[in-house]
């Protein structure tokens, strides 16, 4: 029941993905720069993860915030941040299929890679069937990005 659901919200997020990326592009297209785009979907996020935060755990979630605190917590949001850029200029200037290939695909090989460094190289065999897939998928995705190129 878990994973099913796990697959259905992972559709859902897919699927809100472009819906986002869609309305951020629109919100660009009336402003001077990308930037506002980015400061209002980092803003409403910040402020429904705040609010969240407070219902479920009131002042002791935000006392372990800032116990747990490191610096290098920093580089999700900056990552998550350059990962909505790049989405939104794809959109602009490539078209949203061409940006959705090429960035499924990218997080496709970079996950793969991940995974068989997390269990070995002794376990390459094991993961024969998930590389032939990943290949196919850069394929197909070559094939709907060099469209146009």
């Amino acid at each position: 029941m878990a994973s099913a659901l796990t697959f259905l919200m992972l559709i859902a997020g897919g699927i809100a993905l472009v819906i986002q990326n869609m309305l951020m592009t629109r919100i660009t297209h009336s402003a001077s720069t990308v930037l506002i785009a980015l400061v209002l979907n980092s803003a409403v996020g910040l402020v429904l993860l705040i609010s969240l935060l407070a219902g479920k755990t009131g002042a002791s979630g935000f006392y372990e915030l800032l116990q747990s605190f490191k610096s290098w917590m920093f580089l999700p949001g900056i990552l998550g941040c350059f990962f909505v850029f790049t989405a939104i200029t794809g959109y602009q200037n490539i078209g949203a299929s061409r940006t959705i290939a090429i960035l499924v695909a990218s997080q496709l090989v970079a996950g793969l890679g991940y995974d068989i460094y997390r269990s070995g190289t002794e376990e390459l065999l094991k993961n024969a069937s998930a590389i032939i897939g990943a290949v196919l998928l850069v394929t197909g995705a070559f094939l709907v990005a060099s469209r146009g190129f």
